[in-house]
């Protein structure tokens, strides 16, 4: 997901260090259910919690969570209950058993596993650009939240375009004419706009055939297409600007086996960042330009039906 920061981010290298490191990542304690933090993205105890590589930054938010399985509670809630009828006769009411299974919850949290998982940050400040590579618009939320507790004075948007996602994807299907660098791979998925929210998959498949132009003239939009950038980065669009799957393809990147574990790290970002960082404004180019905070908006987004009838 690709954010905007604003006017005012004046942050250097040196001050975003300084303001991450009170939030270090801390494991979860033995009653703790969920703990949030920052750790070094080369994975090296202590080391920076900022990487600064060719001008670009990385950081690494990690989060840890404990779970109980919610039917283990609730057989330990009814053994407590059982106790409890057994030892005075009475049946515990619904607020007393509600509190008994969330003593037993408390009781059973220390003996819980834990769950990790890692959400990468990559900030452009000569482009002014913040990009998280999270799965879910919840956990790109909760990078977000994390960012602003310890940056004062941080703000960034998601970056929006002037043409719909889902309108561009439709008239690339239907002219199958991409946009000038991109080419149209072989997925796709399309949802019906109507009560129905009928889909079509199509994975591994030619997408320039007449049934694909036909669903999107019956009212199907497209929610993701595969894509790849001057034949050098495959990569999945989706409805929301966010690119998913992405992948260099062959012979972008050649691995040194012989390379220690730091010059990997220095290498593997230093392409990526590079790569994906001319990427990012050519596909904004092929949406119809970032949308200005405060400019008004392009012309309304055609549906399925006028794509279809438009003279491309």
């Amino acid at each position: 997901m690709v954010y905007r920061l604003g006017p005012a981010w004046s942050v250097s290298l040196e001050q975003l260090e300084a303001a991450l490191q009170p939030a270090r990542f801390v494991e979860c304690g033995l009653s703790q259910e969920k703990s949030v933090g920052w750790v070094a993205p080369r994975g090296q105890e202590h080391a920076a919690l900022v990487e600064a590589i060719g001008g670009q930054w990385l950081l690494k938010l990690m989060l840890e969570s404990k779970a109980v399985p919610g039917s283990v509670i609730t057989r330990k809630a009814k053994e407590r209950v059982a106790q409890i009828e057994a030892a005075t006769g009475r049946k515990p009411g619904k607020k007393e058993i509600k509190e008994i299974k969330e003593d037993a919850r408390l009781a059973l949290l220390p003996m819980a596993f834990t769950k990790q998982g890692s959400v990468l940050v990559w900030i452009d400040p000569a482009a002014r650009l913040l990009m998280i590579d999270a799965g879910s618009q919840g956990k790109a939320d909760e990078v977000m939240t994390c960012l602003a507790k310890s940056v004062e004075g941080l703000g960034a948007v998601l970056v929006q375009t002037t043409i719909s996602p889902v309108a561009a994807m439709s008239d690339w299907l239907l002219s199958q004419e991409p946009p000038a660098g991109f080419s149209v791979d072989r997925e796709c998925e399309l949802k019906a706009a109507d009560d129905s929210k009928a889909v079509v998959r199509y994975s591994r498949h030619a997408l320039d055939i007449e049934e694909v132009q036909q669903h999107i003239t019956n009212g199907k939009l497209p929610t993701r297409l595969a894509l790849t950038w001057e034949g050098r980065i495959s990569f999945v669009l989706t409805e929301g600007l966010q690119i998913r799957k992405l992948a260099f393809v062959e012979g972008v990147y050649q691995d040194d086996a012989s390379a220690s574990k730091d010059d990997r790290f220095d290498a593997d970002a230093a392409i990526a960042t590079g790569e994906i960082r001319k990427l990012i404004p050519d596909l904004l180019e092929a949406l119809g330009g970032e949308m200005q905070i405060g400019v008004a908006a392009a012309p309304k987004v055609l549906t399925a039906q006028e794509l279809a009838e438009a003279p491309f």
